[in-house]
């Protein structure tokens, strides 16, 4: 076996992990549902519905997936466990907005535009910080010259851990401290990417999400200043959610939806929860695709998503 087969058994052993405690829910549930029937009637669907809705894959996309199970199961006539888990890890993984629909899911770390800049946005608490340290780990590892701008300038705190993370990773870091102007720090991170001739630029802010305004006004603010520096920047905005907070997490996404052009999503904190259901909801919903997922504490333990390995993850092979 060579090491890059190695490398994705490890992957695919970290993911089916990380998913461990959604599957088993979601896996007991659906098996309750059609425990004893030898077909699948209306009640059996029904009893389907409400699994997929307490495991937090969302109403909106539970009913998407239910009236795709009803015209499968018109069609085929199918009758057992197994044939309806299959067609439901069809219907489902149909359902997830692919990541790139012209390449297999991997790492991708060449850009047309340097310094590609990054925006990071989410509330406090969903793994930001994180998120943005494993980033510029699998950026640098990937040869690219990284720069992070600390813009969440509302908590100390925020300014500190990204440091951390800085040197963690060993890329420098843009910051003026707590209370600087978020957009001051946005524009002087662009600026010093574009003059030191940094590949990728990953920038910090704030997410208070209590007041949608200010924030809305401020993301603009920050927005405005980049392109300033570079036409069209930023060029992504990921918006971080925690997967453990159901729900929750999706009436987040949707508030941000309302406040800033979100191009995709990162579900963290999978391996805690049951809730991992809120993956396929919430890119369903938002028509947003997921682009990264937190299995794990590591810094390697982000992974690009893959909608077909994720939905056989929690389903099962079958």
């Amino acid at each position: 076996m060579s090491w890059l087969d190695k490398l994705g058994l490890k992957k695919k052993e970290k993911l089916e992990k990380g998913v461990e405690k959604s599957r088993e829910g979601l896996l007991s549930k659906i098996g309750k549902s059609v425990a004893g029937k030898d077909k699948i009637d209306d009640q059996t669907l029904d009893d389907l519905e409400d699994a997929l809705i307490s495991s937090d894959v969302g109403v909106k996309t539970t009913i998407a997936i239910i009236d795709r199970l009803e015209a499968r199961v018109a069609r085929d006539k199918f009758i057992t466990q197994s044939e309806l888990q299959q067609i439901m890890r069809e219907e489902i993984t149909a359902l997830l907005k692919e990541n790139r629909p012209d390449q297999p899911a991997q790492f991708d770390a060449d850009f047309k535009t340097k310094p590609h800049v990054i925006l990071i946005v989410g509330v406090n608490g969903v793994g930001k910080t994180t998120t943005i340290g494993k980033l510029a780990h699998l950026y640098k590892a990937a040869g690219k010259n990284v720069l992070l701008g600390a813009a969440d300038t509302f908590r100390a705190a925020a300014v500190d851990q990204l440091m951390i993370w800085s040197e963690r990773a060993g890329v420098p870091i843009i910051q003026q401290g707590q209370n600087a102007d978020p957009a001051a720090v946005a524009y002087d991170t662009v600026a010093s990417a574009k003059s030191k001739g940094a590949d990728i630029a990953l920038i910090d802010t704030a997410g208070r999400l209590h007041n949608k305004k200010s924030l809305m006004e401020e993301l603009g603010k920050i927005k405005r200043v980049m392109g300033k520096v570079i036409d069209g920047a930023p060029h992504e905005i990921l918006l971080v959610l925690d997967a453990s907070t159901g729900q929750n997490a999706l009436q987040q996404a949707k508030a941000f939806t309302e406040v800033v052009d979100i191009t995709g999503l990162v579900l963290t904190k999978l391996d805690g929860t049951a809730k991992g259901g809120i993956v396929i909801g919430v890119s369903n919903e938002l028509s947003v695709p997921v682009k990264y997922i937190g299995v794990g504490e590591q810094i390697e333990d982000l992974q690009v998503f893959d909608r077909i390995s994720f939905v056989k993850a929690l389903f099962g092979e079958g």
